[in-house]
């Protein structure tokens, strides 16, 4: 019994969170018409007790994160709304990571070989993101976290599928996500200004050269280990 539960109690855990969120209609509720709804509730929380505010939203990042619940954008410009792009982003960040680690182990204790061996045995984009992560867990891992071809809760999947050492994954995983997370928190620390004239966010500038071309330079910062290990490696055969 007990290593029923080692094994699957995290997992359950995440499965009995997910569905409350979705048969509460919490899913639905990540919008943005939502947050302008609620903006007033929320501030007044904030105003009233700010550091128990952000603990709060942290957690609720974490577990979202952890369930791998949509609408994580409009979660990261809330934070910006609420506590400003700095300290909304950087709770962001924390929640986000932490959440990420949850579903991290959930993989690697609960699946374990046998969802393993299905994904290589057909091929796809989670048995390609297992084999890097399996070759060089900390480039790879944060190549992809800062330009996301692949969704964040399949890297956090393959990632403990391939039993990728968490000395890599977790500094991988915060680094990577700074950038992008503070780009959307600014967005958020902006919405009030928004809101308040009846407009909708720009959310056209996440795809502009401004904002991709750092980060597609940085993945090519971070992919350069692997680059390097790899002309090596045919040097020497």
């Amino acid at each position: 019994m007990t290593a029923l539960l080692k094994r699957y109690g995290l997992l359950a855990l995440l499965l009995i969170l997910l569905g409350a969120a979705w048969f509460s209609g919490l899913t639905r509720s990540l919008t943005l018409p939502a947050l302008r709804d609620h903006q007033a509730q929320f501030q007044a929380l904030v105003q009233a007790n700010l550091p128990a505010a952000i603990a709060l939203y942290a957690l609720a990042y974490m577990a979202a994160t952890a369930i791998s619940l949509p609408g994580g954008s409009v979660l990261t410009m809330t934070g910006g709304l609420l506590f400003g792009a700095w300290l909304g982003g950087a709770a962001a960040i924390t929640g986000a990571t932490l959440g990420a680690v949850i579903i991290f182990y959930a993989a690697r204790s609960a699946f374990g070989e046998g969802l393993r061996r299905r994904a290589e045995g057909r091929g796809g984009l989670l048995n390609r993101v297992m084999e890097g992560a399996k070759k060089d867990a900390f480039s790879y891992i944060l190549t992809l976290r800062l330009m996301p071809v692949a969704p964040f809760w399949l890297v956090n999947l393959a990632a403990g599928l391939a039993d990728a050492p968490l000395s890599a994954y977790l500094p991988a995983t915060f680094l990577g996500i700074i950038p992008g997370t503070f780009v959307f928190s600014f967005i958020g620390a902006g919405l009030a200004k928004v809101f308040a004239r009846g407009g909708r966010p720009d959310l056209s500038v996440v795809a502009s050269p401004q904002v991709l071309a750092p980060l597609a330079a940085l993945a090519v910062l971070a992919m350069a280990p692997i680059a390097i290990r790899t002309l090596k490696r045919a040097r020497g055969a």
